[in-house]
């Protein structure tokens, strides 16, 4: 059946996207599925079709019209958009309008978690533990001493909305902070401030089906920066990125479980991959919701479905069946 790998995005964080998009032309099994990629940019939607001329994309009903005149319509989509329009639950809201299921989140959820701001907010209320955080809209909107006095230094800034690491600073003086928020706008109209968190930082990758729930292996990350930016991320070298993580069976039961339930908490879909920093007394707190995560060869899923013994074709299958089946 065809499914649209879409891809691209209106943000910053649209070349990441195109090679989460490489990535996942490699690991989905396409002796099962006919994928084509469709690039979303703010001017013009295009299916790629491999082999062939590509073609706009008719937003009626997200078809496209082949080079042989025939219309090609998709079961579903697969979406590796990160950022606006993809992370933030728009695109969602159109696929749910038009009736086309959809591999991320329902719209609502991703709208919330895209706001870190309000996704910590919710959780927090709901008894996860968060950094203590305040959010401004300016730079003018709180005294920097102020600041220092809510959450303390040294403390991390920014974006609200946003992703890869675009915007973000640890800050470590007052001084730095009207710049830090400043840089953060640039990405996001909203920004979140937090307190410092010490400790091990992990990753996890999940997701359910209804036919289980299925949590890989944690990545530990060790950045030889002052935080895992987007020079450590995306750096061969700039980070060190264990898996499975180095930590305590118990830990890693007790982050597996957070994590297992945040995803029921948010009503969430398909593969997500939630971030923890693991404190010394062994409590992880979450550091953020990734609810279209990094699909390189060589980003953390990837790396967890190797660890945990499976088979990249089989999880995407496991995915897209999902979404086909509830159609």
């Amino acid at each position: 059946m065809n499914v649209a790998l879409v891809y691209g995005g209106y943000t910053s964080e649209a070349g990441v996207s195109a090679r989460s998009k490489d990535g996942l032309m490699k690991m989905m099994d396409r002796k099962k599925h006919n994928i084509v990629p469709v690039n979303i940019t703010t001017t013009s939607w295009i299916a790629e079709p491999e082999g062939e001329a590509m073609q706009p994309i008719n937003r009626d009903d997200f078809s496209y019209i082949n080079e042989k005149g025939e219309k090609i319509e998709f079961a579903c989509a697969y979406i590796t958009i990160h950022g606006n329009p993809g992370e933030n639950g728009q695109l969602g809201g159109y696929f749910e309008m038009i009736g086309m299921p959809y591999s991320t989140c329902p719209s609502i959820t991703s709208a919330m978690t895209y706001d870190k701001f309000i996704c910590n907010t919710f959780l927090r209320g709901l008894g996860v533990n968060l950094a203590k955080s305040i959010m401004v809209e300016s730079v003018n909107q709180m005294e920097a001493s102020d600041i220092v006095r809510e959450v303390g230094l040294p403390c991390f800034i920014k974006p609200a909305a946003g992703g890869s690491s675009f915007g973000v600073t640890k800050v470590k003086s007052e001084n730095e902070i009207v710049p830090a928020i400043q840089k953060a706008l640039n990405e996001s109209p909203w920004v979140l401030i937090e307190s410092l968190l010490t400790g091990t930082e992990v990753t996890c990758g999940l997701y359910k089906t209804k036919r289980g729930t299925v949590i890989f292996p944690l990545t530990e990350v060790v950045s030889e920066n002052e935080f895992f930016d987007y020079e450590a991320k995306y750096t061969p070298g700039k980070a060190q990125e264990i898996t499975p993580a180095r930590v305590s069976d118990e830990v890693r039961d007790k982050v597996w479980a957070t994590a297992s339930r945040i995803y029921d908490l948010m009503h969430m879909r398909g593969i997500v991959r939630i971030d923890f920093i693991i404190r010394e007394d062994g409590e992880p707190f979450m550091l953020e919701v990734n609810t279209t995560p990094g699909m390189t060869l060589t980003s953390f899923i990837p790396q967890q479905i190797k660890a945990a013994g499976m088979k990249t074709e089989d999880v995407f299958n496991d995915v897209i069946d999902e979404l086909v089946s509830d159609k």
